[in-house]
């Protein structure tokens, strides 16, 4: 048995896992989530803002001690769209080095591409599921991009969107509530999106959509009207296209203040909650005409369990 450290590092959070791995499994130890929008303005301006890496190291050494009292012998850092999109990653990546160096010599963040990422989440979120219900759509849906992955026992098809909760808003939700025109322009970006990723990933052979990330699982909770996030609860339950699309509706039109109040709701998810919701709506309109599904299955298992699965 190994003691092994993941850390996922999107656009909108840093999480960590820290979990126990023997006969090709994981036993969960810690996992946390911290919201630091390191993509905060990289679509728009191509760079890292300062105040965001710092609020990344705040967090990367808070996750940097628990690996020490945890003891962990290996740790793997993934960097994925924000990083990928920055043309100052430089200053991310030696702040990374300097801080999981003293953890582990030699370790540093590293970015993955889409087609990485897509496995990755894959692996980590049909690790519990029947097989056969499969083949699995899997959505992976993040603040900058969003990986969709079709497969069994393994992927045979994937492909990563440069959409995201993030991205969207930013690019297209400005007003409080938006605007009927903002949700429109959003709604043919992410569909312009989608159309690439279907046309590389054929989700019309897929038995069941597995949804992970903050998205989903927010808005699974809110489905099953919890008054406080569970994710014991949330893992691997299911939600019907007809309640998906009754909150996605309502988080859409709603004002940035009563989002705040809603008991599931993460406050470094409020401002982007609408785009995570416009994009899931664009995919369970998709998914129910070219596959026939009707449900929404939620994994908090995701691409940081797939971290952890691949250290060596």
């Amino acid at each position: 048995m190994s003691r092994v450290a993941a850390v996922d590092c999107g656009t909108n959070s840093i999480r960590l896992l820290i979990a126990d791995r023997a006969d090709g499994g994981l036993t969960d130890v810690h996992r946390e989530m911290r919201i630091v929008r390191l993509g905060q303005g990289v679509d728009a301006t191509g760079q890292f803002a300062p105040e965001a890496i710092d609020r990344t190291k705040v967090a990367l050494q808070a996750y940097a001690d628990l690996m020490r009292r945890h003891e962990v012998s290996a740790v793997r850092m993934v960097a994925t769209s924000a990083t990928r999109d920055a043309a100052n990653r430089n200053i991310f990546f030696e702040m990374t080095a300097n801080v999981l160096g003293d953890v582990v010599p030699g370790a540093v963040a590293e970015v993955i591409t889409g087609t990485e990422e897509a496995e990755l989440s894959f692996r980590g979120a049909v690790g519990e599921l029947d097989p056969a219900a499969a083949p699995f759509v899997v959505v992976d849906l993040g603040g900058g991009s969003t990986e969709v992955v079709l497969g069994g026992a393994d992927v045979t098809a994937s492909h990563s969107a440069d959409i995201g909760c993030v991205r969207l808003t930013e690019r297209c939700l400005h007003s409080d509530p938006p605007t009927a025109t903002e949700i429109a322009a959003a709604r043919d970006v992410v569909r312009q999106g989608l159309a690439d990723a279907f046309r590389a990933v054929p989700v019309e052979q897929a038995r069941t959509w597995v949804g992970v990330a903050g998205t989903m699982t927010t808005l699974a909770a809110l489905a099953h009207r919890m008054a406080a996030y569970d994710s014991d609860a949330i893992h691997l339950s299911r939600v019907p296209f007809a309640r998906l699309l009754e909150v996605c509706d309502e988080l859409i039109a709603m004002p940035r203040a009563r989002r705040a109040v809603l008991g599931p709701m993460h406050e470094g998810r409020v401002d982007v909650i609408g785009g995570g919701a416009i994009i899931v709506e664009e995919l369970a309109d998709a998914f129910a005409q070219r596959a026939g599904l009707d449900e929404l299955v939620v994994s908090e298992h995701d691409i940081l369990d797939g971290i952890a699965l691949s250290i060596a």
